[in-house]
């Protein structure tokens, strides 16, 4: 179809060399052949057809009309790609890539310069393939990744087990197991849909199989070789979000290459992100593309090397549209300054208590449902996926908290907490939280940082852990997450420890407390120091996303249950998308996502796991569905990990796999 000075091509099929097609959706400038045009990629396992489309339609079309071609396509086995996938940011998948960089800017229609960008895996393996330097390859713009796999994913967190990796492993089995569309693919869509839903792998059976960070982390973890990233690189990311550090780490490992862009925002894109305010993202990725793929001199290049918006002390709500806050920007990023809180007679104070009187040591062992007010690891909506007020956590953890601030202090970086401790089992999960309590008690929470304690040994790099020596304090360094914060005149500072921060992080298979020696704690706090303030434009459409034909309308529940007769807390979380038809392809979509935690304060080895996907297809008289299922539960000596899918052709089952695994606990 034709719109104004671009035309859409919905789907065109790209044969790489082992004979597999890959499907495309492009947009493709008018003109181009005569006059070829710089071109975006994204490679992704997200469906352009359904998955990616309405988020798509919002960027693609504005590169187009800027004379820029945009080339999104499905990885192998997702959407009306053939083949299966064979995991996350494969070797075979980023060489795919590289192939289809070097297809790209052999087409007539492209100058030979190509940009690769996206969200999340799209912001992963741009990275990851810019490292591997295809020639075409001449910049990316990366949002919402990460440049270290194991502790900066939805996997593990500093060796504890996040129970996101089982939520994404219910996500992708769901995503892997749905049909091509027929209107794309033809005859074909019922045969490669069969043979791709009995191929696809469960990812969680290989993901739980590496527990420390070995050789499989490291694989496409750039933090593990910065310099082979040559091109330059921009790199974005919300507070919101659990991406967060990203950006610093990028500036930090690529100074000349990389630049940093935080807003308050959740993992989406920042044109149509919360909350707001928002960033016009397609107008400054035009500028980007065109500097790097045109060699237009528009001073894009001398952007400061980080620019954030400091959150000015907003509060928790179920919903946060906006956050008050401030833009600021440094040229140049260093390490900042800090200043140092202690606890100083049982009160967090930025004096050292008298060293000849200490305080005397404090057990600490939180019940096992502390954390509940964590919200999500990575967030999509800002509603209580976004954490909330931390009075609930706070019950279950040891606080420490200032006096009321007689004038404000401005953040931005990563706190990092030195703590004495002794350790009653071989190993626990600490939990650090930096809170801002406001003057009528809410408490937002600023940042958090966890870790499992047999990784303490920060050389090892989470490769080796050990069990804690018995009867023996050991001083243990948190780096907890960045942030961008102003705590106002009259609010507190309040550091909350808990040895539990359920259902975001998983427990050791047994109850193990904490002596905690509170005249040993030394929190250090991220100066914001010089800085700039600046503007960052706002987007021209406020409401970018194109709007489907609404069937059902979506719902959207979570929720927390403590059974006190039967002893079970139970957090549960329900979205339902609503079906929804797009106006050309007139395919109808809904997903249904069902997820469950339970687990019994005291006992850890309860804990158990549950992700259901419900999703269906539909266009005139043709319908498909899959149900999948994804269960995680544990004893002290191993995961039990179990998966089934069923596929419908409208009433008619028409296939139905299972997975079933048991995998050794390695310190986790």
């Amino acid at each position: 179809m034709s719109d104004r000075n671009f035309t859409v091509i919905e789907n065109t099929f790209v044969t790489i060399a082992d004979g597999t097609r890959l499907a495309a959706r492009m947009w493709m400038p008018d003109n181009a052949e005569n006059d070829p045009v710089p071109a975006v990629f994204e490679f992704l396992p997200y469906r352009k057809g359904d998955g990616t489309c309405a988020r798509d339609e919002s960027t693609y079309p504005e590169f187009a009309k800027a004379g820029i071609a945009g080339v999104r396509i499905d990885i192998r086995g997702s959407g009306e790609s053939d083949g299966v996938i064979d995991g996350e940011y494969t070797e075979l998948e980023l060489a795919n890539a590289c192939e289809l960089i070097a297809w790209i800017a052999d087409q007539p229609w492209c100058n030979g310069s190509v940009g690769m960008m996206g969200i999340s895996w799209g912001g992963f393996n741009c990275l990851q393939v810019a490292a591997l330097n295809p020639p075409a390859l001449k910049a990316v713009i990366s949002i919402a990744s990460t440049v270290d796999r194991y502790n900066d994913d939805i996997h593990y967190k500093n060796g504890c087990h996040l129970s996101a990796q089982l939520s994404w492993a219910g996500t992708m089995l769901a995503y892997q197991s749905r049909s091509p569309d027929p209107a794309l693919v033809g005859d074909d869509w019922r045969a490669l849909w069969l043979h791709r839903l009995k191929e696809e792998p469960f990812f969680l059976e290989e993901w739980l199989q590496h527990q420390t960070r070995d050789e499989f982390w490291k694989h496409a973890s750039i933090c593990e070789d910065f310099d082979a990233v040559k091109i330059p690189s921009m790199v974005l990311a919300g507070w919101a979000d659990g991406y967060r550090n990203t950006p610093m780490r990028a500036i930090e490992g690529m100074p000349d290459r990389a630049k940093a862009l935080i807003g308050p925002w959740v993992h989406k894109y920042p044109h149509f992100a919360w909350p707001k305010p928002r960033a016009d993202f397609t107008g400054e990725a035009i500028k980007w593309w065109n500097k790097w793929l045109r060699c237009d001199d528009n001073g894009i290049d001398e952007l400061p090397q980080m620019r954030a918006y400091i959150l000015d002390g907003p509060k928790p709500a179920p919903r946060r549209d906006f956050d008050p806050g401030f833009w600021i920007a440094k040229d140049t990023w260093t390490q900042p300054e800090t200043k140092t809180l202690y606890v100083n007679d049982g009160r967090l104070a930025f004096e050292a208590g008298d060293e000849s009187t200490p305080a005397a040591d404090i057990y600490l062992k939180s019940p096992l449902d502390t954390g509940t007010a964590s919200g999500e690891y990575f967030t999509l909506k800002p509603d209580a996926e976004m954490a909330i007020d931390q009075r609930p956590d706070d019950a279950g953890s040891l606080v420490f908290e200032t006096a009321p601030l007689e004038a404000e202090i401005d953040l931005l970086g990563r706190p990092v907490l030195r703590v004495d401790l002794e350790c009653d089992a071989d190993w626990s999960n600490l939990c650090a939280r930096l809170v801002d309590v406001h003057p009528d008690g809410t408490a937002t929470r600023v940042s958090f940082g966890v870790l499992n304690l047999a990784h303490r040994d920060l050389d090892a790099n989470y490769a080796d852990p050990k069990p804690m020596p018995r009867g023996q304090k050991v001083t243990i360094t948190l780096v907890l997450d960045a942030c961008g914060y102003r705590f106002n005149e009259g609010h507190r500072l309040r550091l909350a420890l808990s040895t539990s921060y359920w259902p975001m992080i998983l427990p050791p298979p047994f109850d193990a407390g904490l002596t905690i020696a509170p005249s040993s704690i030394a929190f250090d706090l991220p100066l914001l120091g010089e800085h700039d303030p600046i503007e960052v434009k706002e987007p021209d459409n406020p409401d970018p996303l194109p709007k489907y034909i609404e069937h059902k309308p979506g719902r959207t529940e979570r929720s927390v249950q403590r059974n006190l007769t039967q002893n079970e807390t139970r957090y549960r979380i329900y979205e339902d998308t609503g079906l929804f038809e797009h106006p050309d392809s007139r395919l109808a979509t809904r997903e249904v996502r069902s997820e469950t935690w339970t687990i019994n304060p005291l006992d850890p080895t309860s804990v158990k796991g549950e992700a259901a996907w419900t999703c269906d297809l539909e266009r005139d008289d043709w319908s498909v569905r899959t149900d999948c299922h994804a269960e995680l539960t544990c004893d002290r000596d191993n995961w039990y990990v179990s998966a089934w899918v069923i596929g419908y052709e409208g009433s008619e089952q028409v296939f139905e796999k299972t997975w079933e695994k048991t995998i050794p606990r390695n310190f986790m």
